[in-house]
């Protein structure tokens, strides 16, 4: 499988977009509202304050992707990267494209003196994605996750 790994533009607003809507329906059983996801993503692509996202090709094909943003550490003087809206096609799982995606961000994280670590949440209810992180080398944090969503609980 010749698998290449690269940075987004905002021509791929489009297969990010649909990837988004697929991973809600599919990790969260949430239908999204399509058009303000996109805005979302093409937020995203036009401003790299917001984070990147990273996909992975397949002959040309878009398969996967990873968005980071950042999150900002006075602990540390430095940036934690959060890996989200991780998303590989079914026919694409199991074959190394979220490991070639996980590398990717990882060497690009710890090549800069500003990032301190990545990070990302998974649902308790995801096992399989679960092992699939700790196989990476990510560990379990000390921390629990609590949320008001202003957006999904209107």
């Amino acid at each position: 499988m010749n698998l290449e790994i690269r940075r987004a533009g905002p021509h791929d607003s489009d297969i990010v977009a649909g990837f988004n809507l697929a991973l809600a329906a599919e990790s969260e059983g949430l239908e999204l509202d399509p058009a303000r996801v996109r805005r979302g993503v093409d937020a995203v692509l036009r401003d790299s304050a917001k984070g990147f996202y990273t996909l992975a090709e397949v002959d040309g094909r878009v398969v996967g992707q990873m968005m980071v943003t950042f999150e900002w550490s006075d602990w540390r003087n430095a940036t934690f990267w959060w890996l989200q809206s991780v998303y590989v096609q079914p026919e694409f799982r199991q074959r190394g494209v979220y490991r070639r995606l996980y590398e990717h961000v990882l060497e690009q994280a710890k090549a800069r003196n500003d990032v301190c670590g990545v990070r990302l949440y998974v649902s308790k209810e995801n096992p399989v994605a679960q092992r699939v992180y700790e196989r990476l080398g990510l560990r379990q944090a000390p921390y629990a996750m609590y949320e008001v969503d202003f957006v999904l609980e209107r």
